[in-house]
């Protein structure tokens, strides 16, 4: 089965970022996922405009960008200037007065737009924005910090948006807490891609690679 894996960079080593991103790519990780957080829409600070420029010179594979701040139509510039085209940019629709300008500025730009769904909002307030969107981020936890645990009822959120993709073209996404049985059950039934973070990839006493081939080798 051909899934996407993103790795979550919020979660690397820092002391060697350079060694991470050419670890990660030889081990065929398939895009880099960057968390920005200000501090204010999450309650955390994550990944800079810094990092995220820094990856995106180091690396040939795409970027998942995770905006995780208020208002990003503010600062959206930002961002299109330092990515490629062809890298993602997700926002958060409750953090925008009119998410679909700022996603228009995303589409004008030549990248592919994104919303990011939180576990306490339905896909029934985000109904018009599906068609506008390429890719929906679904956040099994509450956004903002690593190693939490998944809630359960944002399954049937997926079942709800899996029920709409093929009308409104779009693909879903897994963020958090992402471990192998979630993979296992999920993606047979159509979710595209996981971001991978300590539940699966980092932190652990294998390599990246070894790790990966391990996920694709799942038995669906």
């Amino acid at each position: 089965m051909d899934i996407e894996l993103t790795a979550s960079m919020m979660c690397a080593n820092y002391g060697n970022l350079e060694k991470e991103v050419r670890d990660l790519e030889a081990g065929g990780i398939d895009s880099f996922h960057i968390d920005i957080m200000d501090g204010r829409y999450v309650p955390n600070f994550a990944m800079s405009l810094n990092d995220m420029t820094y990856i995106a010179g180091a690396t040939t594979k795409p970027l998942d960008v995770h905006l995780m701040i208020e208002h990003p139509n503010n600062r959206i510039d930002l961002f299109l200037s330092k990515l490629r085209k062809g890298d993602t940019i997700y926002i958060h629709p409750e953090a925008e007065y009119h998410p679909s300008t700022t996603l228009q500025s995303i589409i004008s730009a030549g990248m592919i737009p994104g919303i990011a769904i939180n576990p306490g909002t339905s896909a029934e307030t985000v109904m018009e924005m599906l068609r506008i969107v390429k890719k929906v981020l679904v956040m099994s936890v509450n956004p903002g910090n690593a190693g939490q645990m998944f809630l359960p009822y944002v399954g049937k959120k997926i079942t709800k948006l899996l029920s709409l993709k093929e009308d409104m073209d779009f693909e879903i996404y897994w963020d958090g807490a992402c471990s192998s049985d979630k993979i296992l059950e999920f993606a047979p039934k159509g979710v595209k891609g996981f971001v991978l973070g300590t539940s699966l990839l980092f932190g652990k006493e294998r390599g990246y690679g070894e790790i990966l081939q391990d996920i694709r080798e799942l038995r669906f």
